[in-house]
């Protein structure tokens, strides 16, 4: 056999250990420092968005418009004496603030209940969030003097201000939690406190170094603000899961009896090639997001693609460096009540025996669950979703939207129209906004509470326009159509006319997501499916690969849909049905998934692979290879569903469905997936596991076995008397 590049990498490692190990830190170090100095650089609107209303925005952007943030308060009384005396209070108030514009004039319902007072911030409105206090406060104020009144305040300075206090707590708590989450559970599975810690400082030291080089990268490519936390995401799954394997493989080693070099050189020969292997498909699967033609998923793509990549070199380069210098040392601070004798595993023998004694029923009864679960899926709606509908209902902020949409629909999340014209001030343009203005005056579709506001910018012009309805509903989507159809009619002869806002935003998104679906599904399961091929040399594993990721994916997605589109079960993960899943995440969710599910399948294939290479027969290699793998997929996937689990307690709405479906499927991945399809599969095929037709007999033949030890060297000839000449 040929040594794989995993291996010359281990012994390279392990020969040259200090060299790897300074090398790693300095490298981490210097990314760190880098990333820092440099700063990532975020998406604009106009980046984020496609189709018509991203062209709107690019068309704000290049002019170089900033809207200021906009607030709102609303003033309901069930008295007219009440709402009189508090209204005058709340324009005073904000004035006196200091913070604000001037209040435009109120706008009162039509039955006289309730009045909205708009004004905007001062100042930069990307910091507004942290000028809104004395403005809130001085509100309050008004709202203690009047207590049978109902004041309350909405706007984008308010609403970033709470995101601010709200979600940073959120992603702190999720970060501080999933460390020390994953060092728990490799405290169990190893029963050593170093032998723990090894795997997750390598974890994330690799997190550090990415999200240090993906600022650098931002510079070049924009990121959506929370491509940094889907990078500590997968960075935390798969380092942890990559050095888990190696670890397991190398202590599994030297607990069968081999000297330390031996057992070094196998684990790397044997698990370092699947972690190549395994990290290989995933990076191939997020490049699969580049099809989509969008940029927060090239962001995405390139931070889940840098992550993983420096993952799998600290797997295949430090850490067997680290394992060459501690030696069994590697095993100080055991934990005694945590040790446990080494066996089979009674509960996967357990699960093995009637699997591999009747794999046709089991297969059929595996792949029934799977497919019930994922049945929800066929009604999956996405859009994206208003603040309504990420932040939890009980939030005040929210209350405040629905009350302020109940009395004036579409006020605090209004459509815009953008304009360009050679002059915007032109008599034709104007006559042209005034025109326009009046048709939306008098149309029912855009509710009782139209106000057109224009910002004046270099030949471009926004006009506002509130939609009838909730902000997402038959009402609102029906204004919007109304509003698409009125618009080059009304400015086709003397300006560019485009409809933006987060309803036009959501509408286009999901026209794009819709005609890129296919060409992403395709890339994924087309290179997915070679590389499978050229790793294993077998078409029927190649080709099963597929199948069971898909009912992976299949199961997760329906798992979604039931939870948070129809709210089946959604108070178990402290949330209610929304009526949608977030836009960007099925496509996100089908490239991660496809990517992750491919770690327990080449690690678990890899080692019935390795047994049948040795001569075992092919049903006695798959319950091998499973049984003998179980223990670290167990640990791995624990690991995995844990993290994936703590995103989901985070309040936004999109967090929460990414990460109650992640860990959904991991957890099926790794049981249902693993521990019967795949087996009962394999058992029903048998030797045609390894069918390869004869013209593809050019593929690489590549071991996955232990690399043969390198002979010793040749003892020098016996040296007589007779030879040392005269």
């Amino acid at each position: 056999m040929k040594s794989n590049v995993a291996a010359r990498l281990g012994g390279w490692s392990a020969r040259h250990r200090k060299t790897a190990i300074c090398g790693w830190l300095l490298f981490v170090v210097a990314a760190v420092l880098i990333g820092g100095m440099v700063g990532q650089q975020s998406l604009t609107d106009g980046e984020d968005g496609v189709g018509d209303s991203g062209r709107a925005e690019r068309i704000i952007d290049d002019a170089g418009i900033t809207k200021p943030a906009s607030e709102m308060v609303l003033v309901h009384s069930a008295t007219v004496n009440g709402f009189r005396a508090a209204l005058p209070d709340v324009m005073r108030a904000v004035r006196s603030s200091g913070r604000t514009t001037a209040p435009r004039e109120p706008l009162v319902s039509r039955d006289r209940h309730d009045a909205l007072v708009q004004f905007d911030m001062t100042g930069d409105p990307k910091t507004a969030g942290d000028r809104v206090v004395p403005v809130q406060k001085a509100v309050a104020a008004v709202r203690a003097r009047h207590p049978e009144v109902r004041i309350e305040q909405f706007g984008d300075a308010s609403g970033d201000h709470w995101f601010d206090q709200t979600l940073g707590k959120d992603f702190s708590r999720a970060e501080l939690t999933a460390v020390p989450l994953a060092l728990g559970i490799l405290l169990v599975a190893f029963a050593a406190l170093l032998a723990a810690v090894v795997p997750v400082v390598i974890a994330v030291t690799a997190f550090l170094a990415a999200n240090g080089l993906l600022a650098v990268v931002s510079h070049g490519l924009h990121m959506d603000g929370s491509a940094s936390s889907v990078m500590l995401l997968m960075g935390l799954a798969v380092g942890v899961d990559y050095c888990l394997f190696y670890l397991r493989r190398e202590r599994e080693e030297r607990a069968a009896g081999r000297d330390r070099e031996t057992a070094l050189r196998i684990a790397a020969a044997t698990s370092g090639r699947s972690v190549l292997v395994s990290g290989l498909t995933v990076m191939v699967a997020m490049a699969g997001m580049f099809f989509s033609g969008m940029l927060l998923f090239d962001g995405f793509a390139v931070a889940t693609i840098l992550v993983v990549l420096i993952a799998v070199l600290g797997s295949v380069t430090v850490l067997p460096a680290l394992l060459s210098l501690l030696g069994d040392k590697v095993e100080f601070g055991r934990i005694p009540f945590l040790r446990r004798r080494r066996s089979t595993g009674r509960f996967w023998d357990a699960v093995l025996r009637p699997v591999l004694r009747r794999p046709g029923i089991s297969a059929a009864l595996a792949a029934g669950v799977l497919l019930v679960l994922a049945a929800p899926a066929l009604g999956m709606h996405t859009e994206k979703l208003g603040i309504d509908q990420q932040v939890p209902r009980d939030t005040p902020l929210i209350q405040t939207y629905d009350h302020i949409t109940a009395a004036f629909p579409g006020g605090p999340d209004p459509a815009t129209v953008v304009l360009k014209a050679k002059d915007i001030e032109a008599p034709a343009v104007k006559s042209a906004i005034a025109s326009f203005e009046s048709a939306v005056r008098g149309d029912p579709e855009f509710g009782q509470s139209v106000r057109t506001r224009v910002y004046a910018g270099p030949d471009v012009a926004i006009v506002e326009v509130p939609l009838a309805g909730s902000g997402s509903d038959a009402t609102s989507q029906h204004a919007l159509k109304t509003l698409r159809a009125m618009v080059p009619g009304a400015f086709g002869r003397v300006a560019e006319a485009h409809v933006a806002g987060t309803l036009a935003f959501s509408d286009d998104w999901n026209d794009q997501l819709r005609g890129s679906i296919v060409p992403v599904f395709a890339f994924v399961l087309g290179v997915t499916f070679l590389l499978m091929l050229v790793s294993f040399r077998s078409l029927p594993i190649a080709a099963t690969a597929i199948v069971l990721n898909l009912l992976s994916v299949g199961a997760a997605y329906g798992v979604m849909v039931a939870v948070f589109q129809h709210g089946w079960g959604a108070s178990l993960v402290g949330t209610q049905g929304v009526g949608a899943i977030e836009a960007w995440l099925p496509l996100f969710v089908f490239v991660v998934l496809f990517g992750l599910s491919m770690d327990y399948h080449v690690f678990v294939v890899s080692r019935i692979r390795e047994a049948y290479d040795r001569g075992v027969p092919t049903s006695r290699a798959v319950a091998e290879g499973i049984r003998s793998t179980a223990g670290a997929v167990t640990s791995a996937a624990t690991i995995m569903v844990a993290v994936f689990a703590v995103f989901g307690t985070l309040s936004m709405q999109d967090f929460k469905q990414m990460g109650v479906g992640l860990a959904v499927a991991v957890l099926l991945d790794a049981t249902v997936v693993r521990a019967v399809l795949l087996p009962s599969a394999m058992r029903l095929l048998g030797e045609r596991n390894w069918y390869l037709p004869r013209w593809l007999g050019w593929l690489p033949n590549l071991s996955h076995g232990e690399e043969p030890a390198p002979p010793p060297p040749a003892a020098p000839a016996p040296v007589y008397a007779a030879d040392l000449g005269q």
